[in-house]
């Protein structure tokens, strides 16, 4: 490791003082670094290059480089800080990655699995494999994740965003989803204001920013402002922990107070036939491929439309907005192809997820979670506050305040297993329409928010 200091801003006696740390501290290197930022608040260090271990300091030297002012320090160590499975290895890290992905997904049938989601599961098991040195923390093939696959994941998510049919049959249920979003906006000035993460620097407004937009979205939203921001990969992975944290609470007190609803006096429901097919058995290959042809032709133009324009980190809005317009235009062609895209998305997130992972740093997750906790709490809890009241205003049915906060919240999935779970037979369609079009919209709210509002309050 090589690290580079200012000697305009670091005295000699403190070149000594962190020589001497370096070779004496046999703490681990993140302990080393602040003990020195600690001591000597003007001894700034740079490093160069990154390694995938926290290792003990044996030795330290400085040598001068010609031409300016600046020193450095090469710091060696004992412990070999190649991973098992080498960045160089696609076969191996192409393997670990789904590996991963399988396996969170797999955790959703076990007790604890199912608390947690299958997104934080495969977020912690690629976080704890990049931390012991099994996989590396960064590869070629994290960059084909988060260039290729990550895109293609949100034109297959979408082929349900019929506009159309969001306005026509939803209701009175858009309506109170529409307060809830409006909730989800003040939790957010709230709590940044009383929980301001100043610890966390740039990443701080854009991390509010991006729950913001999963707590009107979804998860994808949440991605999408995190790429288009700019986030850091361990205050990202810090966010996911915190987010399936708070959701979890969220939903076990949501179900416990929408326990006290009775369940409709009918159980049929008219439109659910031909909106939405469930049915997991029913994904041709022919529909498979012909939604990542889709996706991939839909993410090409995206692009380029970003490119022609100039405008960087517009990617993935412009592709949720392609892909919006699109199912709105041929709601009948693209809502045949929903189930099989929905199939592939499923696993691409989980992939993306493992990536997020492998990509953070134990350390700075563990001392930046709770403070994203806190906050996300706090913007939880002005939103329901906020949705409860409005929607009392406005005289809106407790029924649909409860399933529209779970659509904010939860998106599209945990709506309609609400609407199933508690007998609300004519809200399933409804509530997935809600949950889909607060994915439509979230990413361009949180990113127009982030950038007007929140970054000015930082």
């Amino acid at each position: 490791m090589e690290y580079i200091i200012n000697k305009q801003l670091v005295g000699e006696s403190q070149l000594k003082m962190a020589f001497a740390l370096a070779q004496l501290q046999p703490a681990p290197l993140p302990s080393l670094l602040n003990l020195r930022k600690r001591t000597f608040s003007n001894l700034c260090l740079q490093p160069l290059c990154t390694w995938s271990a926290a290792p003990k300091l044996l030795n330290a030297q400085f040598f001068t480089r010609k031409g300016n002012n600046n020193c450095s320090m090469i710091v060696k160590s004992s412990v070999d800080f190649s991973p098992i499975v080498s960045p160089g290895d696609e076969w191996g890290i192409w393997m670990s990655l789904f590996a991963t992905g399988a396996f969170g997904l797999w955790s959703e049938k076990t007790k604890i699995g199912s608390m947690v989601s299958a997104a934080l599961v495969s977020t912690l098991v690629g976080l704890t494999a990049s931390n012991m040195g099994i996989i590396p923390y960064e590869a070629p093939a994290y960059s084909v994740v988060l260039k290729y696959l990550l895109p293609l994941t949100i034109p297959l998510l979408l082929f349900r965003a019929n506009m159309q049919d969001v306005i026509r049959s939803t209701g009175p249920l858009l309506l109170a989803f529409l307060l809830g979003s409006a909730g989800t906006i003040i939790g957010t000035v709230v709590a940044y204001m009383l929980v301001p993460m100043r610890s966390l620097g740039q990443d701080s407004w854009k991390i509010a920013a991006a729950l913001m937009g999963s707590y009107i979205g979804g998860t994808i939203n949440y991605v999408a402002i995190c790429e288009a921001l700019g986030v850091s990969p361990s205050v990202m992975a810090a966010g996911v922990a915190a987010d399936n944290v708070i959701c979890a609470i969220y939903f076990i007190a949501l179900f416990s107070f929408a326990s006290k609803i009775p369940p409709e006096a009918s159980a049929s429901s008219d439109d659910a036939t031909e909106v939405v097919n469930l049915d997991p058995s029913k994904k041709p290959v022919l529909q498979i491929a012909t939604s990542v042809a889709i996706s991939f032709a839909i993410c090409k133009f995206g692009t380029w439309v970003c490119r022609f324009f100039g405008t960087q980190g517009c990617d993935l809005p412009a592709i949720t907005a392609i892909v919006v317009v699109l199912a709105t235009l041929f709601p009948a062609y693209f809502r045949n192809l929903a189930n099989a895209g929905d199939a592939v998305a499923i696993v691409l997130m989980q992939i993306f997820f493992a990536v997020v992972g492998a990509s953070g740093s134990i350390w700075n997750v563990m001392n930046t979670t709770p403070s994203i906790f806190v906050f996300g709490l706090v913007q939880v809890s002005v939103h329901v506050i906020v949705t409860v009241g409005l929607g009392k205003l406005f005289g809106l049915d407790v029924k649909m305040l409860v399933l529209a906060s779970n659509a904010n919240v939860g998106g599209p999935t945990t709506a309609c297993g609400m609407a199933n779970a508690k007998g609300w037979s004519s809200l399933v369609v409804r509530a997935i329409l809600a949950g889909i079009f607060g994915i439509s919209i979230a990413t361009f709210l949180g990113i127009a928010c982030g950038i007007f509002l929140l970054k000015h309050m930082y």
